[in-house]
């Protein structure tokens, strides 16, 4: 059974309460999930050799029943659903210019059991960006942005990226050190800023890559890249402050 088949199931198991009652025809969790990498396949573009550009931001539109349904789990569901986005990301080595949201939106057009998600594309700024996806409520106030810590996943652990400048490599005298012979001593650098997070290659032997592209002086990390060096893969994550942290 492959990952996305467990992020499904898991996301089927997690609301089935939420969407197992009510009407027969209803909109399935699964279903979204499906037509979100049905999406993102349909909308990628390829931009020039070796990359192609997939849209970043989802609005799932859903009839007033399902909708209540959605609200009844709120951000939960979709963090799963932008999870699942961000696995198909990597899988096919799409690239997206900006943090991955998905939202829900109450559509009276719709009926029960129909469904349409409209997608684009939107650049992260300079500051950082809200990641966290979240529900679209009605008249709802605006929510404060939440404080977001970069963080890089490695081999199972997780290294808070709480300094200006991280150094990953071979060498004992790394910051993050990297247990792999493909991977030069002092490797790749990251740089933090303003609320810019940056890659940058450190003139290494085999080089660096994000998402695929190998890296040319430097480049801007987004929520969900993966950093590869050697035959060692990282994945960047933007988290609320409370969860960031080595573990």
């Amino acid at each position: 059974m492959g990952l996305l088949d467990n992020v499904e199931r898991g996301i089927e198991r997690v609301v089935r309460g939420a969407f197992s009652h009510g009407a027969k025809a209803e909109v399935q969790p699964v279903e979204i999930a499906s037509r979100l990498r049905r999406e993102l396949d349909n909308k990628a573009m390829t931009v020039d050799a070796g990359r192609t550009l997939a849209p970043n931001i989802f609005d799932t539109r859903l009839s007033g029943p399902d909708f209540e349904r959605a609200q009844e789990w709120g951000s939960s569901l979709a963090e799963e659903l932008c999870d699942v986005v961000i696995r198909h990301v990597n899988s096919q080595n799409y690239t997206v210019q900006g943090p991955v949201r998905v939202s829900f939106t109450r559509d009276t057009d719709l009926k029960a059991g129909v469904f349409e998600i409209k997608s684009r594309t939107e650049k992260s700024g300079g500051s950082p960006a809200q990641s966290a996806p979240r529900q679209q409520r009605p008249n709802a106030p605006a929510r404060q942005p939440t404080q977001l810590q970069p963080v890089l996943d490695m081999n199972g652990q997780r290294y808070s990226l709480n300094a200006a400048s991280i150094i990953l490599g071979r060498s004992s005298e790394a910051d993050i050190m990297v247990d792999d012979t493909g991977v030069s001593r002092q490797h790749l650098e990251i740089r933090s800023e303003s609320g810019r997070t940056r890659a940058v290659d450190l003139g290494s032997t085999n080089g660096s890559y994000v998402n695929g592209q190998r890296i040319d002086g430097e480049v801007d990390l987004t929520d969900g890249a993966t950093i590869s060096m050697g035959r060692t893969k990282l994945r960047f994550r933007l988290l609320p402050a409370r969860s960031g942290g080595r573990g």
